[in-house]
């Protein structure tokens, strides 16, 4: 059953889908055969959607970031007047109440992150096992041309920008990985230490206003769309991270493990599979090639699956599983708040030109 805004959007969903539609979540929420609720709404209906979920008794999938930031009575303008520092607390707050509150009510709370559950990310972690090594750096990105949604451009809806949207895949994964390391080699997970970060919006630089034409989202509100942070972990090694939304040529997910005896590099949406060519825009025109790219004429590299690729069948099937098998999912609430305060960290780094201490 899908439950939407508004009942024909919702109607018109559950049609493709030949599912139940209800015109409001209360409605969805009364269900008694209701197992899990799938949260596919903007951040900052986040906590409170699951909340009314877990208070109900049902597990819930909550797409990321798993909360954040998002304003309050003390700040009109949360990003001018609120201090990134205070950002960290309360964010951090929203994410550890879902967490208490799923584990108090005996329900799963699961963060999806799909590049946990990408083969590429998943194989990558099965080689860095293999081969013994320390995993001296990760270099991980998410970038594109920008959001054309319309709550990723204020702060009040999205709880920030590129690295908020962007980054938290990379710095998710970056997080599970050294989990995983820490665990194979000392029984317990290494986690972040601290944080160094830059973010801005790099659309107000004087000769790209200048120009006619743009060919990059532009008309963020107050939020930024470049980023980029330095994880220093508690084993002392390092995570480089970019979410970016000034790049063009489609989806660019890539991540690369620097091992004291090997190095592993991860693209999990410029497959080589593939590739064809056409001499204009009209050929392919009816064909999907990959996510975010502008032009079908040339060389290009469409997506084999692209679902597949960037682990979304893999991860629906490991909530579901979870659940039905009683066990925690790979991707946990508990992964989702680290993020969170990882992230909002990472805007105080930013703000105070200074390394923050996790």
């Amino acid at each position: 059953a899908v439950a939407a805004s508004s009942i024909d959007s919702a109607q018109a969903f559950a049609e493709e889908y030949d599912i139940l539609a209800h015109g409001t979540v209360d409605d969805l929420l009364a269900r008694d055969d209701l197992d899990i609720v799938d949260l596919c709404v903007p951040n900052y209906l986040h906590e409170p959607l699951a909340l009314r979920a877990i208070e109900g008794g049902r597990h819930v999938i909550c797409e990321k970031p798993l909360t954040g930031y998002f304003g309050g009575e003390e700040a009109e303008d949360p990003v001018g007047i609120t201090p990134k520092g205070l950002m960290l607390e309360k964010a951090s707050a929203s994410a550890e109440r879902m967490v208490e509150a799923a584990r108090e009510r005996g329900v799963k709370l699961m963060y999806a992150e799909n590049w946990l559950y990408s083969p590429a990310i998943d194989r990558a972690n099965r080689l860095a096992g293999a081969s013994g090594g320390t995993i001296l750096e990760i270099r991980a990105q998410e970038c594109h041309s920008g959001s054309h949604a319309q709550y990723a451009k204020s702060w009040a809806t999205s709880g920030g920008g590129a690295l908020v949207r962007l980054a938290s895949h990379p710095i998710g994964t970056a997080l599970w990985l050294k989990e995983e390391e820490g665990r194979r080699r000392e029984g317990r997970p290494i986690r972040a230490a601290s944080v160094l970060a830059d973010v801005d919006n790099l659309c107000r630089v004087a000769s790209f206003q200048r120009e006619e034409e743009h060919h990059i989202v532009d008309d963020w509100k107050d939020v930024e769309n470049w980023s980029i942070l330095i994880i220093t972990f508690d084993d002392g090694t390092r995570g480089v991270i970019r979410g970016s939304d000034i790049v063009l040529g489609g989806m660019e997910d890539t991540l690369t493990l620097l091992l004291s005896n090997a190095r592993i590099d991860c693209d999990l949406t410029h497959s080589g599979l593939l590739r064809a060519y056409a001499p204009n825009d009209h050929v392919l025109e009816e064909e999907y090639i990959m996510e975010k790219v502008s032009t079908k004429a040339g060389w290009s590299y469409p997506s084999v699956d692209e679902e597949y690729l960037l682990g979304y069948p893999q991860e629906m099937r490991d909530f579901v599983e979870s659940v039905a098998q009683d066990r925690q999912p790979r991707a946990t609430g508990r992964l989702g708040l680290e993020v969170v305060r990882l992230m909002y960290a990472a805007y105080q780094s930013a703000e105070e030109g200074r390394l923050i201490s996790l």
